[in-house]
């Protein structure tokens, strides 16, 4: 098992495997990174002409391995590319972050490793440890070997390591980590290892010894509230549909937060059916639920002072005989009806029972996460999630993921998308319709219509909540567990008038 330090020792003078530091990109060549002033010292003049020679230039994600020769208290250093230095504080934080997450894969055979990154407040040393434990993470269920690579110690050096904020941000990061850890490995699995009966299982499962409180409610009971989303999305499946509420009520609570998931833990797209190719990573459908699950299980473990209650809603979208169809009309939780029109935008049907179930708690802000539209994937890429939702949300979600090293872009919900979403002839809402532009708008105004006018905001995550390419920065190949730090953040800002006193 790997053991945390966070120390205030020289990066010079630290006994260890490997001492990583950071190296930015400038037009003079390669500058060493605040925390390296040590190494740089030691190595002197030598240092520049040698990253030169093996072409290192500082580039984000590039890796130099120098075997230090006796002139640092390890025999290797690792300088590892941060790219340009940014000019504002969101940007050091992610190019640290990243940089941390390239350090682990880096360093994986050192039986200890010191990261001498940036480290110089509490934010830059959750980053640096947040990225390292990220980058190193790694999903082995399936391997018939899985060797250890991790270190058996890493300390993370830094100037302000006697500072309580320091500790406290070191310790809260390795309770994050944590909880993406679990985000990934339940987007990971395999859809038939996690269908939703087994997925509620997993989520009650995981909320044994803490204070949330797990209720999962199974395909009668949600037939007796006439949930008609979850049914009418997971009626083709052999795995009937499932509805996991969380509760976390600290006694000092200040604030209530709801959280709502989609939880498609396969989509086929129903009858509206994928291409072969489309249903390849549709493992990942449920990356929603999942980080609501493990955001709420890891606002409990740091003892924040929010209520918080999440709604898992799951089910798997399957084709059948049973299966909804294009035309039909469903009866969500609290009695709107809905006509779908294509069955492949299940998502948001699922959530509409969990939003009105939220509505009900009457909480002071409800927001939901989803892998909810291509269209948001074309419009930011994969690296970029959408918010939408009350302007006041919106605003503290692109900032808290700005403190938490993720990046999102506030959306518009225009009046004429507002206008689609109740062009039905039949129902009182249109679920769907195959205009190809906004669709990632209708969407969210489509959940809009279920929030009963209180403040919500929306996360879709459907570009950055799986990552098929190759490990880059403190994200692994499958899921990322996005959208989950910014949750936790968020939770922290509404905690923040008990600690001024307010």
């Amino acid at each position: 098992m790997t053991t945390y330090h966070l120390r205030g020792a020289s990066p010079a003078k630290t006994r260890a495997d490997a001492v990583v530091v950071g190296a930015w990109k400038t037009r003079q060549g390669v500058a060493l990174a605040d925390g390296a002033e040590d190494v740089a010292s030691a190595l002197g003049r030598s240092l520049r002409p040698l990253l030169s020679t093996l072409g290192f230039l500082g580039k984000p994600g590039e890796v130099a391995r120098v075997p230090t020769a006796g002139k640092l208290a390890t025999p290797l250093l690792v300088l590892v590319g941060l790219g340009e230095r940014p000019r504002d504080r969101a940007a050091e934080l992610l190019a640290v972050r990243r940089a941390a997450g390239v350090a682990a894969r880096s360093t994986a055979n050192a039986a200890s490793v010191a990261l001498a990154l940036p480290a110089s407040d509490p934010g830059l040393v959750r980053n640096v440890l947040e990225g390292y434990l990220l980058g190193g993470y790694a999903f082995s269920r399936y391997r018939s070997t899985s060797p250890d690579q991790r270190a058996g110690t890493v300390s993370v050096l830094s100037s302000v390591a006697r500072r309580q904020e320091a500790t406290s941000a070191f310790e809260e990061a390795q309770v994050v980590a944590r909880a993406v850890h679990g985000v990934r490995d339940w987007v990971n699995t395999p859809a038939g290892d996690l269908t939703p009966p087994l997925f509620a299982a997993e989520i009650a499962k995981a909320t044994k010894g803490t204070p949330v409180k797990a209720t999962v409610l199974d395909e009668a009971k949600l037939a007796e509230l006439g949930c008609g989303g979850l049914l009418g999305v997971g009626g083709g499946s052999s795995a009937p549909p499932r509805l996991v509420e969380l509760r976390y009520s600290p006694a000092d609570a200040v604030a209530h937060l709801a959280l709502v998931g989609k939880g498609i833990t396969f989509d086929s797209g129903g009858l509206s059916i994928k291409t072969a190719a489309g249903m390849e990573t549709m493992k990942c459908d449920m990356a929603g639920a999942a980080t609501v699950i493990q955001a709420t299980l890891a606002i409990a473990r740091l003892g924040l002072p929010v209520r918080v209650t999440a709604y898992a809603c799951l089910a798997e979208n399957m084709v059948s005989g049973s299966s909804m169809r294009p035309g039909d009309v469903l009866t969500i939780y609290g009695g709107t009806t809905v006509e779908v029109l294509n069955t492949d935008a299940e998502g948001r049907l699922v959530l509409a029972d969990g939003l009105v179930r939220a509505v009900e708690q009457e909480p002071d802000v409800i927001i939901d996460v989803a892998t909810l539209t291509g269209h948001m994937m074309t419009a930011l890429g994969g690296r970029v999630g959408a918010v939408f939702g009350s302007d006041e949300v919106v605003e503290s979600l692109v900032e808290a993921g700005r403190e938490s090293g993720e990046r999102h872009w506030p959306m518009p919900m225009p009046q004429d998308v507002v206008d689609r979403v109740h062009a039905s002839q039949i129902a009182d809402l249109a679920q769907h319709d195959w205009i190809r532009w906004g669709g990632g708008l209708f969407a969210a105004a489509f959940l809009r219509e279920f929030t009963g006018q209180r403040p919500w905001g929306h996360l879709d995550i459907a570009g950055p909540g799986f990552h098929k390419g190759a490990a880059a920065g403190d994200w692994t190949t499958g899921g990322t567990g996005f959208g989950l730090t910014t949750l936790v953040d968020y939770a922290r800002g509404l905690s923040a008038p008990a600690a001024s006193g307010v």
